[in-house]
């Protein structure tokens, strides 16, 4: 019997959190524009933790593909999921980008990665079909994935009920 994980032991697990709480051995993973802006929502705080934007810019990566970071021996993927920060993504350029994170963790052995609900929030995709794609994506792999939520505030609840009526 060996340790090695068998290749279809992908999970998708939920924590109710901050994700910049994951364990210092995870990659982290989080959607951007071609232009590296991160100027709103969850990318101000990977702008502002991880810095080094020039690099990023300098690989040069288009929509569909992943930008990657190396941060003290943990990787940082960038998936680039549309042209223009002013624009929204597609699930499928959202699933070309997972496809190219899924290949850079395959060669490089990273079996656990931490996400916010990559495209749900500003980008309005719904997470009920991005986790489709998740699942599409990243089966068949011994790859983990982590999808942190922040708390809902009680006045966010109450107004989301006031919309629905």
């Amino acid at each position: 019997m060996t340790d090695k994980p068998a290749e279809n032991s992908f999970r998708l697990n939920y924590v109710t959190g901050d994700l910049f709480s994951c364990p210092e051995d995870e990659a982290l993973a989080h959607c951007i524009s071609e232009d590296c802006r991160m100027g709103a929502g969850i990318a101000v705080q990977f702008k502002q933790k991880f810095r080094r934007v020039a690099e990023l810019k300098g690989q040069k990566k288009k929509m569909g593909q992943c930008a990657v970071l190396d941060s003290d021996g943990r990787f940082v993927y960038y998936l680039i999921t549309k042209e223009k920060a002013s624009q929204k993504p597609t699930y499928h350029s959202l699933t070309l980008s997972l496809e190219d994170m899924k290949s850079h963790c395959v060669e490089n052995g990273v079996t656990r990665i931490s996400m916010p609900r990559i495209g749900c929030g500003l980008d309005r995709l719904k997470w009920a079909r991005v986790s489709e794609i998740l699942e599409q994506v990243f089966n068949n792999t011994n790859i983990s994935i982590t999808v942190y939520s922040l708390p809902e505030k009680a006045e966010t609840t109450v107004m989301k009920e006031s919309i629905r009526r």
